[in-house]
């Protein structure tokens, strides 16, 4: 043969080289296919976990469309309004240890919290339990229905879940209700383990056998069974009124919505999963929410709020004249209220003042005018600006201990 026999050894040899290469390529390939596969694969069971978690609310949606044509219009366009429902439901293995199950749930808190159009900040409007308003005939479980009534706020969660609920607040304070979620006292402990708890500061020991929380003085981080009873606890804290309990719970939510900012949650999945995972299976929304991509856009429109932008306040309420042992709105400063979060405008909060003023006086809350400002024209004239209203409150950037 031409070349001899070292031409013709030659030439067997790079072959199986080649072949030894291509093989183990393949299996590199057929490895990197398996991870690729095996990803996805979890993923999507990941994700088909947390989206079935969540428990659709379809008996309230079909309630509010028997009323659309009484409801709000939509004012603020791409602005929404999410109402947060906290149950005080006994049902559910979580919750028998709270108290006996009689069947019924009352709205133990009620948040209305607005995101406007451009997302820059976020308004909760905390809405007292015991404020009397006027209470539409409402749906029941057993399909019967109620009559109007002049009553309590939080019977309308008790009469007729979250449509009433709903019905109940678009009635009060004519603001659309886009979405709304429910949760009871066992989703609220898991949320806030899954974050590793929320630190308070507290002034003074406190012991509070009903709410079963002993707690010392100074910097604490409260988990579970703690945070939950600092944030129902009335008879041990402050004036055992529920005024100070809704700003104790103001001041934990700041907290919380700090720590999940700051510790980078939302862009961390190995610390987000388990935040989602409680939080898909302790709500329950209504269908617009109901998928954990809903709920993704509704946070991912949250995430880049500054947290001196997240703002925290109650209606401007006062005792109620028969009744001081309830609460009544505040008038005109509730409406200014409402009316900004109808139309999408600005609210400002501060703190209160130390000493009394006449608006204290007059009503817990109360609203002012921000100043005086004014605007120059080309032709010279000076034109007013409307000023911003302040309402007493705080921001998540106040949140810190000192």
């Amino acid at each position: 043969m031409p070349g001899g026999t070292d031409a013709a050894g030659g030439a067997g040899r790079p072959p199986r080289t080649r072949g030894r290469r291509h093989r183990l390529l393949r299996w590199i390939g057929l490895g990197v296919a398996f991870l690729v596969l095996a990803g996805t694969a979890t993923g999507w069971w990941l994700y088909n976990k947390l989206d079935g978690n969540i428990t659709e609310d379809t008996s309230a949606a079909a309630e509010l469309r028997r009323y659309e044509r009484e409801r709000p219009a939509h004012l603020g366009t791409g602005a929404q309004n999410i109402l947060l429902i906290g149950s005080d439901s006994r049902s559910g293995r979580d919750n028998a240890k709270y108290g006996q199950d009689k069947g019924t749930q009352r709205s133990d808190t009620t948040i209305l919290l607005h995101l406007p159009q451009d997302r820059r900040s976020a308004t909760a409007v905390s809405i007292p339990r015991d404020l009397m308003t006027d209470i539409p005939s409402c749906r029941q479980v057993d399909g019967s229905r109620t009559a109007e009534r002049f009553a309590q706020f939080n019977w309308a969660f008790q009469w007729g879940g979250a449509a009433c609920t709903i019905r109940t607040v678009e009635k009060l304070t004519g603001i659309r209700v886009d979405h709304h979620m429910v949760i009871d006292f066992g989703g609220f402990k898991k949320m806030v383990n899954a974050i590793g708890g929320v630190e308070v500061c507290l002034k003074e020991p406190v012991n509070d056998a009903e709410a079963k929380l002993r707690l010392a003085a100074g910097r604490q981080t409260l988990r579970g069974e703690q945070a939950l009873g600092y944030v129902r606890a009335r008879h041990s804290l402050g004036n055992g009124s529920d005024t100070e309990r809704m700003d104790r719970q103001q001041q934990f939510l700041g907290s919380l919505v700090k720590k999940v900012q700051s510790n980078g949650v939302l862009l961390n999945p190995a610390r987000l999963y388990p935040l989602l995972d409680a939080a898909t299976s302790s709500v329950t929304t209504d269908p617009g929410l109901a998928s954990l991509r809903g709920l993704y856009e509704l946070v991912r429109g949250m995430r880049d709020i500054p947290t001196d932008q997240v703002k925290f306040l109650t209606v401007p309420r006062k005792p109620y004249a028969p009744d001081p042992n309830r609460d009544e709105l505040v008038e005109p400063a509730a409406e200014r209220l409402f009316q900004q979060l109808r139309t999408d405008k600005p609210v400002t909060v501060a703190p209160p003042e130390p000493t009394p003023s006449a608006a204290a006086a007059e009503g817990r809350g109360a609203g002012t005018e921000a100043g005086s400002d004014t605007d120059s024209t080309d032709e010279g004239t000076v034109t007013p600006q409307v000023p911003v209203p302040t309402f007493t409150g705080t921001t998540a950037g106040n949140a810190d201990c000192r």
